[in-house]
């Protein structure tokens, strides 16, 4: 049975860079913690570049969703654009004065700037769908 992937009510599909630097594990954190506080659902971004047809076609179905890339280079924007995603709201942590680097050290400042600016690309969303009319999402291969 396929795990839902994206709920009902306003949640917001969050796809998250995770890459091997400071700014890429401040994303990551920040969806994870924006998760927990029931903000949206974070998603497997690698299913999707990875071209599993459920996590692509629950990327294309989702009404709202945002993607957080740590610089740049913009490897989450490049696979959701690659799937044929059409990226809804977008966050560059380096767009915040948060600067690169390889030390891992994530501050809890840097990731509550993001969690912040998550929140305010996606105001636009307002659930005004009912849980019946809302997408469903298909996870499994």
């Amino acid at each position: 049975m396929a795990e839902e992937c994206c709920e009902p009510g306003g949640k917001v599909m969050i796809l998250a860079c995770s890459g091997a630097s400071n700014v890429g594990q401040i994303a990551n954190q920040a969806a994870v913690e924006l998760t927990r506080e029931g903000f949206g659902k974070m998603y497997c971004l690698a299913g999707i570049g990875g071209q599993l047809s459920g996590f692509v076609q629950s990327a294309k179905d989702v009404p709202e969703m945002v993607a957080i890339d740590g610089c740049s280079v913009g490897c989450a924007k490049a696979i959701l654009e690659n799937a044929d995603v059409t990226v809804k709201s977008y966050v560059m942590v380096t767009n915040l004065g948060i600067k690169k680097s390889h030390d891992f050290d994530l501050q809890e400042k840097g990731t509550r700037m993001v969690k912040e600016a998550v929140r305010h690309a996606c105001a636009q969303f307002r659930p005004a769908r009912s849980v019946s009319t809302a997408p469903k999402c298909c996870c499994s291969s």
